[in-house]
């Protein structure tokens, strides 16, 4: 008896979060397709490190912050869903991709906000919207967020807002789409080891430790701590949680 396998679409999908995420999301049996923004071979290795694992997998390039190409974006990922998954339709949505700008709040530029709103929060909703015409019933949409719509640090003000507004968004999301029996949630990463804004949390030691301090288990995150919460709301398992914010920090700030 054929299984019918369900298909995730992870933004940013190529390094990062979004690797692991696409990554723990195809170990629960589930088929991927990601997205790059600069680097193919990025998004081929991801592809291949899928496929050795037994699943379906495709690479397409996307800018998040370009929301004018999300029509011939779709138009790619229909005929991919087509071509190399035999099907019209995918099932879960992980709007990911994202860049981090540290400025105050006094010396963010105009030009960094509009840039953060693109990406962040402008680029998440209109994508969503226009994924949800390729979209099964009874999928499922992830958005990613930050511990730092809850807590602040100083430098973060521009990025944090746009998330704040992707959590509120997600509640709609939910409401509006339970018609359709789509669910949406959030996962809110805390201080994760990634070249995220230039891998500050990685690379700079003292930041390091200062930020273990600040978490209840006593070290800062990493990638293979956030994409099995990002997985798991990809399964049947998660079938009732809906408009939910998990927060993957270790308990940063408690």
């Amino acid at each position: 008896m054929a299984i019918n396998t369900k298909i995730a679409l992870v933004t940013g999908g190529s390094r990062g979060l979004g690797k692991n995420m696409a990554i723990a999301i195809a170990k629960k049996g589930i088929d991927v397709i990601i997205t790059y923004n600069s680097k193919k071979d990025e998004g081929d290795s991801v592809v291949k490190e899928i496929e050795s694992l037994g699943q379906k997998a495709a690479s397409l390039q996307l800018n998040v912050a370009d929301s004018g190409t999300f029509d011939s974006f779709f138009a790619g990922v229909s005929e991919t869903l087509k071509n190399t998954f035999k099907t019209d339709k995918f099932d879960f949505l992980v709007n990911n991709a994202g860049i981090g700008i540290h400025n105050s709040f006094i010396g963010t530029t105009e030009a960094e906000f509009d840039q953060l709103t693109n990406i962040q929060f402008k680029g998440p909703f209109f994508l969503t919207q226009k994924a949800l015409n390729v979209m099964n019933d009874g999928g499922g949409i992830v958005n990613i967020s930050t511990g730092l719509a809850r807590f602040s640090f100083p430098g973060y003000a521009a990025y944090a807002s746009m998330k704040g507004a992707i959590e509120t968004l997600t509640k709609y999301q939910a409401k509006e789409l339970g018609e359709r029996k789509i669910r949406a949630n959030v996962v809110a990463p805390g201080a994760i080891e990634t070249d995220f804004g230039g891998g500050v949390v990685r690379d700079n030691e003292q930041l390091n430790k200062n930020l273990a301090a600040l978490t209840a288990l006593g070290r800062v995150g990493l990638p293979d701590d956030i994409g099995g919460v990002v997985a798991f709301l990809c399964t049947e398992d998660a079938r009732w949680v809906n408009a939910q914010r998990i927060e993957v920090s270790g308990g940063m700030n408690l």
